[in-house]
């Protein structure tokens, strides 16, 4: 059965080897198609492919896209989370952090999660499993890495640099509970002193890990390179770029997640957030790059529309990373053609 790389679902089984035009090959036979085959047949220009006769036509605007993480998965997660609640305590009580604690419970969840292709759908699913601030410490640490390794970082470096992310909010440990936990706008004074958490992470992880570099990450992540940022105003080139590529993650994590004065945003809506502020706020070349890592994710998954409809996203558009290519029943709709028309949602 031949059919257009457009007409692809995740779950179908290619019939024969696939190449390119230069003859290079892509993949085998019996593959099961998943959504990063989808966007690798697209990115080499593949028109067609051949596959195993489906047993009964599929009514795709009924269905959501699944994914489940492993016993294992799910496990180190939760450990890593109860490991930073433990760091967090610690540091409360004394000031001071274990770097053996550091070092296992990263290690350990990266170790289950060094390989995850999807990672929109991995945070779906991990999202409000536990308290939002050691939730956000393994999320900022998990994206941390794997923003490292989209760079090229060698793997030594991508774990050091994921380390400084789960760290990133150890301060806060050092802050009053009251003032993190309130629901509504905080004063002049208690915002003071949430912004003082970038210098006590600082101070903690320099007494207790003699680690410079996890220390300024902990102190510069909430810089920005027009100067905008804080606490010392640091511009540009005067950032750690350990700390822009933690800084990157610390923003996507929050605004996907539930907090108390704020309600998550949709996924693809923070990617357009984060491309807003990659001009004059954050650095652009790590932005854009934690987008094009990001977006063909986005492949196969359900979504809301504005105008009420629901469809699939098929292929994402290179010169229009948020205006992709939606089926909807048996019609493609290229929204960057469509105007008034975006994503809202994305379905799970």
């Amino acid at each position: 059965m031949r059919i257009h790389v457009l007409e692809l679902n995740i779950g179908d089984k290619l019939a024969s080897d696939t190449y390119n035009h230069s003859g290079l090959h892509l993949l085998s036979a019996g593959t099961i198609v998943d959504a990063g085959d989808i966007t690798t047949l697209a990115r080499h220009q593949v028109d067609y492919v051949d596959i195993v006769p489906r047993q009964a036509e599929r009514v795709e605007e009924d269905e959501t896209f699944h994914y489940q993480i492993t016993s294992e998965q799910t496990h180190s997660f939760h450990a890593a989370n109860q490991a930073i609640k433990a760091l967090f305590q610690s540091a409360a009580l004394n000031e001071s952090i274990s770097s053996e604690v550091v070092e296992s419970a990263f290690n350990d969840v990266m170790q289950n999660f060094k390989d995850e292709k999807d990672i929109v759908s991995l945070l779906l699913c991990l999202n409000n499993q536990d308290e939002y601030t050691y939730q956000h410490s393994v999320q900022v640490g998990m994206l941390s890495y794997y923003l490292a390794t989209w760079l090229g970082k060698p793997e030594k470096e991508a774990r050091i640099i994921g380390k400084a992310g789960y760290l990133h909010d150890i301060g806060k440990s050092k802050v009053d509970p009251e003032i993190l936990k309130k629901p509504g706008k905080l004063t002049a004074d208690e915002f003071s002193e949430v912004q003082k958490h970038t210098i006590y992470g600082y101070e903690i992880i320099r007494k207790s890990l003699k680690d410079d570099t996890l220390a300024l990450v902990a102190l510069q992540h909430h810089e920005r390179m027009d100067g905008s940022g804080y606490p010392l105003k640091k511009t540009e080139t005067q950032i750690h770029s350990y700390a822009s590529i933690v800084a990157v993650a610390d923003i996507y994590s929050a605004m996907i997640s539930d907090r108390i004065y704020q309600e998550k945003r949709d996924l693809l809506y923070v990617l357009k957030e984060l491309h807003r502020m990659s001009f004059g706020q954050l650095d652009p070349k790590l932005t854009q790059v934690f987008i094009r890592n990001m977006i063909p994710n986005f492949i196969g998954k359900k979504v809301l529309l504005s105008d009420g409809r629901k469809g699939l996203i098929v292929m994402t558009n290179p010169s229009d990373f948020f205006n992709p290519l939606i089926k909807i029943n048996e019609n493609f709709v290229d929204l960057s053609m469509l105007k008034g028309v975006e994503i809202t949602s994305i379905i799970m």
